[in-house]
């Protein structure tokens, strides 16, 4: 098989992703990661690209989210809003 002959193993495929023709991403699944990403695309009935995108982009928004959220934490905490729910409380 090529893919062996050019130095991948069993336990690694490759899948090249692109979206809107501009940009493709190549990124190198384990055998379980590929399965299930297989299995999902089944279930869904949307191609595997499409699911890694939005996987990505998800994960992308949670990091963005999560760093956002730690920069302004000393200004929450300087205001008394040291959790969720004093959050929630001063906003509902």
């Amino acid at each position: 098989m090529a893919a062996f002959e050019s130095g991948l193993t069993e336990f690694a495929a490759c899948t090249t992703l692109s979206y809107m023709k501009t940009v493709t991403l190549t990124i190198r699944l384990d055998k379980d990661l590929n399965a299930l990403l297989s299995k999902t695309s089944r279930r869904l009935g949307k191609n595997r690209s499409e699911i890694a995108r939005e996987a990505l982009r998800r994960q992308l928004r949670l990091q963005q989210f999560e760093d956002l959220r730690r920069r302004i934490m000393p200004f929450a905490e300087a205001r008394g809003l040291l959790t969720d729910d004093d959050v929630f409380g001063v906003i509902s």
